[in-house]
């Protein structure tokens, strides 16, 4: 009998695409991206909210993706990337990875006051369980999560897709200046006032027992009659951003261009945000942003997809090469 031929180029069979409910938009520009279509499967929520998966066809063996980003409803779309990645172990694929540009619970990373619970633990857990043998994500709000789960991963960064934009506007900015919304992110900042060659600056915060309405105090560096990037990691309710540019603009800073990797938007932030008087607001589809948030910000807010660096990890990833030498890392 003959042996059948295979494949060794492929360390865990043909690519697999998944697509939660999540951000349908953001998994065709991957599928189109990498030239392989979203496979078929079922999703539905019953009367009483419980979740059900069914695949449409085997993944015995295969490479499998599952894009399901963590936002709102954040429940629902946490419960179903669990399922999905379930659903696709208990059919034998290969290797599973949870691709999730955006991780929930990424602020409840440790124990900073008594009786409270370390919740991005127990999403790591929780993935890991269900039975992903990989993740990938951008820009955990804390370095510490990845030490959360025991499986590997890939955290990316958003900055490798911005820069390109940065510096496309570079040139048309007037003596800039990186600032930082608190002295939190003013290490992950610096990469930013060195593509820029410029300095950074930092606005000192003060936080009261509402950890969602922090008050801003006052400014560290020089701003005045300077064009101003003001970056952070995600934007939630907008209170931090809002309290920055409000101190930027009274000590007479030009134009505020605000760049942030995660729209989260809860609330009213989009209204918060778009009454400000931002030059342009810069983010990433990490998020789904609906359309009636978008015309609030109208042609100020840019958008950048992430999907092709998605892609170009996932191809790596199938194939065993490496990722950090995409960034020369």
């Amino acid at each position: 009998m003959t042996k059948p031929h295979m494949q060794h180029d492929l360390l865990f069979g043909n690519i697999k695409l998944f697509a939660g409910t999540a951000a349908p938009d953001l998994s065709q520009e991957i599928s189109n991206y990498l030239g392989i279509p979203l496979c078929g499967r079922d999703i539905i929520q019953y009367p009483n909210e419980n979740i059900f998966v069914k695949l449409h066809s085997s993944v015995r063996g295969q490479d499998c993706y599952v894009i399901q980003p963590t936002g709102s409803p954040v429940h629902e779309n946490l419960m179903e990337l669990l399922i999905l990645i379930q659903t696709l172990k208990l059919d034998s694929a290969g290797r599973i990875t949870a691709v999730v540009p955006y991780l929930c619970y990424g602020r409840s990373d440790k124990k900073d006051k008594p009786r409270v619970p370390i919740t991005a633990r127990l999403v790591a857990d929780l993935i890991q369980i269900a039975g992903a043998d990989r993740y990938m994500t951008f820009d955990l709000h804390a370095g510490q999560i990845q030490g959360f789960f025991s499986i590997p991963g890939d955290v990316l960064r958003g900055f490798h897709i911005l820069k390109d934009y940065l510096l496309k506007i570079g040139p048309g900015l007037h003596n800039p200046v990186v600032v930082t919304a608190d002295l939190g992110f003013a290490k992950k900042a610096r990469p930013y006032a060195e593509l820029l060659h410029t300095g950074l600056a930092f606005i000192e915060k003060l936080r009261t027992q509402d950890m969602n309405n922090p008050i801003s105090m006052t400014i560290i560096g020089d701003v005045k009659d300077r064009d101003v990037i003001l970056v952070d990691d995600e934007i939630n309710t907008g209170g931090s951003m809002v309290h920055a540019a409000e101190i930027l603009k009274q000590h007479h800073v030009r134009n505020i261009y605000m760049v942030f990797i995660h729209p989260v938007f809860s609330k009213d932030a989009p209204q918060r945000l778009a009454n400000l008087p931002v030059e342009q607001f810069i983010t990433l589809n990490s998020v789904p942003i609906s359309r009636e948030v978008q015309e609030l910000f109208g042609d100020r807010l840019v958008v950048l997809s992430v999907a092709p660096l998605l892609g170009e990890v996932m191809i790596r990833a199938n194939q065993g090469k490496s990722v950090g030498e995409m960034f020369n890392e």
